[in-house]
């Protein structure tokens, strides 16, 4: 499983529901957000395909603007927390042909997990990027990768999912992704 996520062949990047009521609220969103930035510049270097969700955006606003900005597709509307259940999701992320999907965001215990374990049921091999997915309370984002672990999902901090992706520091976008990754910080 780990093998299919760090391939850009075999992985799209879901990103759920950072969005701009939400993302103040999220413990470390500094560094949570820079660490998806990462993983989007990453993606779109290697080819790996990027979705994002947007959750009621009528009550919690838009997705943030450098996260559209970098999206070639507009994002999947949702009302339910399993983005699996909204109409056409399951259409357009089967599209992409890629039998494993990595996923970063917000609320890790909510959003995140039920929209993972709506993919496992419907045939993907996920992943949550520890270190890129949130929730307002730090004990739910743990809680929510130790139940991942615990159903066979991968658990891997982004720098691993990157340079699995760029695979050698000869890839053309290894500079500028390891600038990225030296730019990253704990910050709040």
């Amino acid at each position: 499983m780990l093998a299919q996520l760090i391939r850009p062949s075999d992985v799209l990047l879901l990103v759920v529901d950072v969005q701009e009521k939400l993302v103040p609220a999220i413990a470390r969103h500094t560094a949570l957000l820079q660490r998806v930035m990462l993983l989007m510049q990453a993606a779109t270097a290697t080819g790996v395909p990027t979705l994002a969700t947007e959750h009621c955006a009528d009550k919690i606003g838009p997705l943030l603007p450098e996260i559209t900005q970098h999206l070639t597709q507009p994002p999947l509307a949702k009302r339910s927390f399993d983005a699996t259940q909204a109409p056409g999701t399951l259409a357009r992320l089967r599209q992409a042909l890629r039998p494993s999907i990595a996923l970063v965001g917000m609320e890790a215990h909510v959003c995140v997990l039920h929209t993972a374990l709506g993919l496992q049921a419907a045939g993907w091999q996920v992943g949550l990027v520890a270190d890129a997915v949130g929730s307002r309370r730090e004990e739910d984002r743990a809680t929510a990768l130790s139940l991942a672990a615990a159903n066979n999902m991968a658990v891997i901090p982004a720098e691993t999912l990157v340079f699995g992706w760029l695979g050698s520091a000869d890839h053309p976008a290894f500079r500028p992704v390891l600038a990225g990754v030296r730019a990253l910080s704990d910050s709040p």
